[in-house]
């Protein structure tokens, strides 16, 4: 075991929309940690058994030693004995030896199904518990600190796992055996030299360590910033690149390692004070064991044997002990670890599907907002009393300056949040008193930013139906229009898009978004400015395949540019927060308002310079 060498464990900072450590204590903890192991009870109770084997075996070893010793004193009458009890002494030295090492690994064979077990149902259910947050938890987070959290909390399983089961109990077993046997073997004063010894012993390694969580804390907290910062830039490779920031960032990524590197020094000089202040702790207690059983054996009250297997005792019962300050401090950062990843699985859902709810029955996909007020903060509504309705199989668009609270329409409608007055429904069922995942297997959307996973063309656009064969897949992409340029390339659907996308144009992310929802085929489709970041020349290329997605399907359509929703059943005019006109092209047009004037505002904007 490395004892100045530390691993980077928690406490270190919370990021911002991050849980704090809870205020449960480390029992607490413990008995949260408990039923993820219980459910391997026979493993656990069979790992005690061998674990107990073996510290009857490395005790008994002492005590083998004193009679090979006590039988090799040369005594008148031996000489044909020492011909075979030595033999046997030394055969059973090398099994007790052997137990001991056999009975560790088969406590640790048995216990590691029950040890990664644990960690993958912890692991598992902080990844669903995080998928099933709301949206306003995601957009706070810091992605480097938060799966920072789950690391150091899934590798605190296994190390207070086997901190405790292989370190602290084994210990606690073996030291109960040789206070035993020094009290009944020898007089008391054993007895009391070995306990006051470790008392103390134990008091100033847990005070030290205490005093040194500060450094640890520093330490770890600096780690966690270098590493959100190094996160961060990498995730806006692009902004950095336009910006020619990358001296910049180098920078303040290594203005980060630099006092990370200072408070891992000063832990270092802490840490080495711990580990002297030991050593002189068992030196002393050594000598003292020693000199009791060396006057022993001067006047005749012990054997030579004796004082070897004192000897022996000690220096068993303080190798582990050397390393309690490493031990106790992993136990209680490993216990710090685990809350923080046990407080991020209790992380209160702000939407959760009602205790009655079911999925989303019949097969009537009209869609309708009534009286929807909405406000992110309570002191900024973005919605007010809207209302419309989509009817199955029509096309309803939304159009209005930034801000007026287009994309909201949207969230609320995949229930990404809840509407604080009115309703929306969809068959005529509110969307509140159904599973979300009904909600969400109902509807496809082509967003205005396609976010692609790094990985091939056919697994994101298979995304939108897992477990889609190959052959429908390129049905989807053909009615998309890419099939021909996937075709193109070196790799097929075997091309990796890179991170977010960025191997491919902004027309050829959008036509993968197309046909991952056609593929998905829901009766409800949002397009959300699926277009606006595309020229015109891609624009009026892409408008086919949008028309081709939205055929017989309840549609939602959120448009900056007008020339894109024409031909809607009826367009929204959307005015902070409130639907100011509605109407079709034609009818707008006539009324000569706002939908009017933004017409010929964008109209001139589209105009040549000359």
């Amino acid at each position: 075991m490395r004892r100045s060498g530390e691993a980077l464990s928690s406490p270190h900072p919370v990021s911002a929309g991050q849980p704090a450590r809870g205020d449960r204590s480390d029992w607490a903890t413990l008995r949260r940690l408990f039923p993820y192991l219980w459910r391997y009870k026979w493993r656990v109770m069979a790992a005690l058994a061998f674990m107990v084997g073996a510290k009857v075996a490395n005790v008994g070893v002492p005590v083998l030693l004193k009679n090979l010793v006590d039988t090799m004193t040369p005594k008148p009458d031996m000489a044909q004995a020492l011909l075979v009890v030595p033999i046997a002494l030394l055969v059973a030295y090398g099994l007790l030896r052997f137990s001991t090492s056999l009975f560790g690994e088969l406590r640790e064979l048995v216990f590691a199904k029950a040890t990664e077990g644990a960690a993958r149902s912890i692991s598992l259910e902080v990844f669903r518990h995080l998928h099933a947050l709301s949206l306003r938890f995601h957009l706070e987070r810091q992605t480097g600190g938060m799966t920072r959290d789950i690391e150091r909390g899934t590798r605190g399983v296994h190390s207070l796992i086997s901190m405790s089961l292989y370190s602290i109990v084994p210990t606690i077993i073996e030291l109960t055996l040789v206070l035993t046997i020094l009290g009944v073997k020898f007089d008391a004063l054993f007895v009391w030299i070995t306990a006051v010894a470790l008392v103390i012993y134990i008091v100033f390694t847990v005070t030290v360590t205490e005093w040194r969580t500060q450094f640890r804390k520093t330490m770890n907290e600096l780690d966690s910033v270098a590493q959100s910062r190094a996160v961060d830039s990498l995730l806006n490779y692009e902004t950095v690149k336009y910006f020619n920031n990358e001296e910049f960032e180098a920078g303040r990524y290594d203005a980060s390692l630099d006092r990370y590197r200072k408070a891992a020094i000063k832990s270092q000089r802490t840490l080495s004070m711990l580990n002297t202040g030991q050593q002189l702790l068992i030196a002393v207690s050594l000598v003292l064991m020693l000199w009791r059983a060396t006057a022993g054996v001067v006047d005749g009250r012990m054997t030579l044997g004796d004082l070897v297997m004192v000897n022996a005792f000690m220096i068993q019962l303080y190798i582990p002990l050397n390393f309690l300050g490493v031990i106790y401090r992993e136990i209680k950062q490993s216990l710090t670890d685990l809350d923080k990843m046990f407080v991020l699985m209790e992380k209160e859902r702000e939407v959760r599907d009602a205790p009655d709810a079911k999925p989303l029955a019949g097969t009537d996909s009209t869609v309708r907002f009534e009286d929807v007020s909405f406000a992110y903060e309570a002191a900024r509504p973005i919605l007010k009393h809207v209302s419309f309705e989509i009817p199955a199989g029509k096309t309803v668009a939304v159009v209005g300056p930034s801000g007026s609270g287009k994309s909201t329409l949207a969230r609320l409608l995949y229930r990404f949040y809840d509407v604080q007055q009115g309703r929306i429904c969809i068959g005529g069922e509110d969307i509140r008193q159904v599973t979300q995942a009904s909600v969400r297997q109902a509807i496809g959307i082509v967003p205005q930013d396609t976010v692609l996973f790094n990985d091939t063309v056919e697994y994101n656009i298979a995304y939108g139906r897992p477990g889609a064969s190959r052959v429908e897949v390129e049905e989807a992409a053909r009615a998309a229009r890419i099939h021909d340029f996937i075709a193109a390339t070196p790799k097929g659907y075997e091309t990796t898009v890179g991170e977010r996308g960025l191997k491919l144009s902004g027309g050829e992310k959008q036509r993968v978004a197309i046909a991952r929802t056609l593929l998905k085929n829901p009766p409800i489709v949002i397009f959300d400015e699926a277009t606006s970041a595309l020229d015109s020349a891609n624009e009026r290329a892409i408008q086919s395949e949008l028309k081709s997605a939205a055929q017989n399907k309840t549609t939602l359509v959120i448009a900056h540019r007008l020339s894109t929703v024409v031909d809607a059943h009826e367009i929204l005019v959307l005015e902070g927060g409130v639907i100011v006109e509605r109407g079709t092209h034609a009818a707008l047009l006539a009324q000569q308002g706002k939908y009017a004037q933004m017409w010929t505002l964008q109209k001139i904007e589209a105009q040549p310079v000359l």
